[in-house]
């Protein structure tokens, strides 16, 4: 298990090595001027040479890229004698319009795309796995019908649709919920949880058609594998079968799933999630990047959503060698 995970370690810590320079590449390289960017519409060629020196664009490609990547390490410094801003490692750069280090924007942002996400993911996937195990053992029943109808139906939804939805029949029309909003868990979490309600109910219902399908299609095809007819004829009980050997067996494919959506919500991608609500995650702080201009920032989202998605594919091979112990010998 030890050896199997660290193949995943330095797979994953290569990957991020080459998706910190194509994305530098793309942001620094391809557009007009990253200088020109900083500097604002009226800019003076004398003023614009010294934003180049201040952030290093003066030089090389490749010696700008190289002080980005020894600055994820060791830090960097930004500025001039009128400006210095210090940016401790990891340092993804800073920001223009702000002056402020891109992490540290980013981990401002980041307890709500991990409050959404988490919460969300808790309750789609439990509720989903649920309905689809509930609908494989009584196939073409009316619980069956009933699940797949309704997976159908939530599959074909989009999230501004059900959360503007939510947001006039609960929140303006019948005030049953408060307007939603983002309080840190440790300053009230009752209204931490209050405020988020709507988001995560937006979310299940998307989601919520997803596991549904994929949990009822992985078990009946467990369940026509031979082992688990082995498993009735022995006289096991049906609780046992279904928990122990379909379930564990068809839980595979979820887990995938699963580790994907859960890294894409809490690495920012909930963008049309946020907007709807108004929650300041990093989803809208990328949007808002983009329209200001800001590389720094476009880039720093950028790599934080990779460097999840990493992270969260090794945390699903992790499960997976625990899941079945066959994985660990790929």
């Amino acid at each position: 298990m030890f050896r199997y995970l660290i193949r995943r370690l330095l797979a994953a810590a290569v990957i991020l090595v080459v998706i910190s320079l194509i994305t530098f590449v793309i942001f620094f390289a391809l557009p007009t001027d990253p200088a020109l960017l900083a500097c604002g519409k009226t800019c003076s060629p004398s003023r614009l040479a010294e934003i180049k020196h201040s952030l290093g664009l003066d030089q090389s490609l490749a010696t700008q890229y190289w002080e980005f990547f020894k600055g994820l390490f060791v830090g960097r410094t930004y500025g001039d004698q009128s400006l210095i801003v210090h940016c401790t490692a990891p340092c993804l750069g800073v920001s223009f319009q702000s002056d402020t280090p891109v992490l540290s924007i980013l981990m401002s942002d980041f307890p709500v795309d991990l409050s959404l996400g988490l919460g969300a993911a808790v309750i789609f996937v439990t509720v989903g796995v649920g309905l689809g195990v509930l609908a494989a053992v009584r196939k073409g029943k009316a619980a069956d019908k009933i699940a797949v109808g309704a997976a159908l139906f939530g599959v074909s939804l989009q999230i501004y649709f059900v959360g503007l939805l939510l947001m006039w029949a609960l929140v303006d029309k019948w005030q049953i919920l408060p307007t939603p909003s983002y309080t840190p868990i440790t300053q009230d979490p009752v209204s931490w949880f209050t405020g988020l309600i709507l988001p995560w109910a937006t979310l299940v219902i998307i989601f919520l058609a997803l596991y549904t399908r994929l949990a009822r299609s992985s078990v009946l095809e467990v369940m026509g594998e031979d082992y688990i007819r082995t498993a009735r004829a022995k006289g096991l009980p049906r609780k046992t079968v279904i928990l122990k050997h379909t379930l564990r067996a068809a839980i595979t494919p979820i887990i995938t799933i699963f580790g994907m959506d859960v890294a894409s919500l809490i690495g920012g991608t909930a963008v049309i999630t946020e907007s709807v609500f108004g929650l300041n995650g990093i989803g809208k702080q990328a949007v808002d990047s983009v329209t200001n201009s800001d590389l720094p920032v476009i880039l720093g989202t950028t790599l934080f959503a990779a460097a999840v998605i990493v992270i969260f594919n090794v945390i699903v091979d992790m499960v997976y060698g625990i899941v079945d112990p066959r994985v660990r010998l790929a």
